[in-house]
């Protein structure tokens, strides 16, 4: 399996990272895992671009999360793609729906089909294996695992469960949205995420740290030593294009 970062970003812009997406690849598999403001556009960078992608997975409903959905299914439309399958947590049918009667020029221009998750669930999207779990964060919110491979915390703040749900896959991505000295809820600091994964003690080979806020610039060597402090693991920041085997 490879996953390409197409965006690490967060809600306040970036120049040089987008908005929450990750894409998933497996021989002829292809899964989009959120789709924030400028993910449409790397994807088009991709090798598999977005005329491949059929099938989104959300790990909420921020927008920061979900502002390019109508974009891409714009551009599926144009580019003669007849499917869209958009799966995701409790109230996505709702989500679509109302993005359908605001953009009502797009109704009936793909065959859209929309599924609803929850927690603590294991089903299959796009041929991958998909286990769920709820997380901490300011609306219900998912993170998954990818066929005991791969694990993508969505938005959350740290603990222990969430670190431990990865255990045995290949590498954790993880949110990381602030240095230490911000105060905040429903995302983690380093030294938090740190304390969780020393807490949960995962086998995981790596975590990569992302979802991050400008504030983080300039200090993700400090970052990443207060991630270290806690665990001393393999930690890393994810960028923009990162392309990873696990």
């Amino acid at each position: 399996m490879h996953v390409t970062f197409l965006g690490t970003g967060a809600a306040m812009p970036l120049p040089d990272r987008a908005q929450t997406g990750l894409l998933l690849e497996s021989d002829d598999r292809t899964l989009l895992v959120d789709c924030g403001a400028g993910v449409l556009h790397r994807l088009a960078g991709t090798d598999a671009g977005y005329e491949s992608v059929s099938t989104v997975l959300l790990t909420h409903h921020h927008l920061d999360h979900v502002a390019d959905l109508m974009p891409l299914l714009k551009a599926r439309w144009l580019a003669g793609e007849e499917h869209l399958t958009v799966v995701g947590p409790s109230g996505t049918k709702t989500l679509l729906d109302d993005l359908l009667e605001v953009h009502d020029y797009l109704q009936d221009r793909v065959d859209l089909r929309v599924r609803e998750v929850t927690p603590d669930q294991s089903f299959a999207v796009a041929g991958f294996d998909v286990d769920s779990t709820e997380t901490r964060h300011s609306m219900p919110c998912l993170a998954y695992r990818f066929d005991d491979r791969f694990c993508f915390s969505g938005d959350s703040e740290a603990f222990a469960g969430l670190a431990g749900f990865a255990d045995d896959c290949r590498a954790l991505a993880h949110d990381c949205s602030f240095p230490d000295e911000v105060d905040v809820s429903n995302h983690p600091t380093p030294t938090q995420l740190g304390e969780a994964l020393a807490d949960a003690d995962p086998d995981v080979d790596r975590v990569y740290l992302t979802h991050c806020y400008p504030h983080t610039e300039g200090k993700h060597d400090e970052m990443l030593a207060s991630v270290r402090a806690g665990w001393d693991g393999d930690v890393r920041f994810a960028r923009d294009g990162l392309r990873i085997e696990v």
